[in-house]
């Protein structure tokens, strides 16, 4: 029960921010086939019972694949694309619509034993997607294989006013009345610039982007993208990386990568600071800055739990407010999850680092050290020349960066007067070096 309320009031502040938010979606067609797609659906119901509005785009390549071997057609590609001739075309048509019915049946289904139970949810579709040829590239016709030209966002805007969930296809029309196969990554990454949508989520068989190592790698800026794709290749991961980065360049803050085969990702990847895939973001995710008024809050709920433990000094929210500038913070999505402060003593080239902390869910990712070096520059800056902390409990970690046992009576007047002997605080000392 204590985990559920704690989830619950944690979750609070991004069901707020979600709110009359639009997302996209795009699930490709082996999430539709996977046992965790009925798991999926009721999160995607609960999204909408919370006011998301949702932009639904499925793929539909193993039902494709399924088709033309039914009818003992090779699959053609060329550069990673389907080369659509007219039989091909029938495949895709078919697969897509049938899949297309299913989505719908599956949404209706789980409406008994969604939030939304009683309610009347609506899907809806329609030509929503204009398409072209591509054409022949490198001698190659790709004949009915198109590509998105524009979506009509009045029209879907209009769907998502009325509360209706749209669901897109990877089926374009042209005005002339053709039929293009389109990649459901080129749908829904229009889908998402062109609706001006807060997010994109991308579903794909692995938590998120892992390294070479298979680590997830959490968060990721646009610029880094291209490193990743060198070494990824012609794969669905690099696919959905290319897709978050056009979507990023294209205006969409936040794109995510993440699983369809793990139950309760999506809600995990929205609903918690750390997510469960991978954040491809235009901003930064984690960033250390000077404080602002606006973060005392933030800092009392941080540096509380140490003083309870008689780790820091207690420091009232009026001492906080007064001396909020001498204090340096790591925030994390709104959050302030580590912070330091400096003092300049008066009258002398000294300096105190101060109140150092680091939430306990983060102390594994050397933001301690940042902020440390964060205020040597500081110091450096005002011309300090010696920087000293006094500690009870956290001794060792200072003297593994420099500092040296020091004394009270080392300390400029000002600040050795002000010792609490009760206390019993070490004195280490590191000098500054320009």
């Amino acid at each position: 029960m204590h985990d559920y309320v704690s989830w619950l009031r944690n979750s609070s502040p991004y069901i707020n921010a979600h709110r009359e938010r639009t997302f996209v979606v795009m699930l490709p067609g082996d999430a539709v086939e996977h046992a965790n797609f009925g798991n999926i659906v009721h999160d995607l119901v609960l999204l909408h019972s919370l006011g998301v509005r949702l932009v639904l785009v499925h793929g539909s390549r193993p039902q494709i694949e399924a088709r033309l071997a039914q009818r003992g057609l090779t699959p053609r590609f060329h550069k990673d694309l389907r080369i659509t001739d007219q039989p091909t075309l029938e495949c895709v048509i078919d697969a897509v619509g049938q899949l297309r019915i299913a989505i719908e049946a599956r949404l209706s289904m789980d409406m008994a034993a969604s939030p939304m139970q009683g309610a009347r949810l609506r899907v809806t579709g329609g030509n929503f997607v204009t398409a072209r040829p591509i054409g022949v590239l490198d001698g190659v016709d790709y004949q009915h294989t198109g590509e998105v030209r524009r979506i009509d966002r009045k029209g879907v805007g209009r769907q998502l006013d009325e509360r209706s969930i749209v669901l897109l296809s990877s089926l374009g029309y042209s005005p002339t009345g053709e039929i293009f196969n389109l990649a459901c990554e080129d749908v829904a990454t229009r889908a998402a610039v062109e609706l001006g949508a807060d997010k994109l989520l991308l579903f794909g068989a692995e938590q998120g982007l892992l390294d070479d190592s298979g680590r997830l790698i959490r968060e990721l800026r646009p610029q880094q993208v291209p490193q990743h794709l060198l070494r990824l290749g012609a794969s669905d991961q690099a696919s959905l990386l290319k897709a978050a980065a056009s979507a990023c360049r294209g205006g969409v803050k936040r794109c995510h990568m993440v699983s369809y085969a793990q139950d309760g990702a999506l809600l995990n990847e929205l609903f918690t600071r750390d997510g469960s895939g991978t954040l491809i973001d235009q901003e930064q995710f984690e960033s250390l800055r000077e404080a602002t008024i606006a973060d005392v809050g933030g800092l009392l709920e941080l540096i509380r739990p140490l003083e309870e433990q008689g780790i820091l000094v207690r420091r009232s929210r009026e001492v906080l407010e007064r001396e909020i500038g001498q204090f340096s913070v790591v925030e994390r999505d709104g959050l302030i999850i580590a912070c330091a402060a400096l003092y300049p003593v008066p009258d002398s080239d000294w300096g105190e680092l101060a109140c150092l902390a680091v939430h306990p869910d983060y102390r594994h990712g050397h933001r301690g050290d940042a902020l440390l070096e964060r205020i040597e520059d500081r110091a450096r800056a005002l011309g300090l020349k010696t920087l000293f902390v006094l500690t009870t409990r956290t001794a060792h970690w200072f003297q593994e960066r420099g500092f040296k046992a020091s004394g009270v009576e080392r300390l400029p007047a000002a600040r050795a007067s002000l010792y609490n002997y009760q206390r019993q605080s070490k004195v280490f000392e590191k000098p500054l070096n320009p």
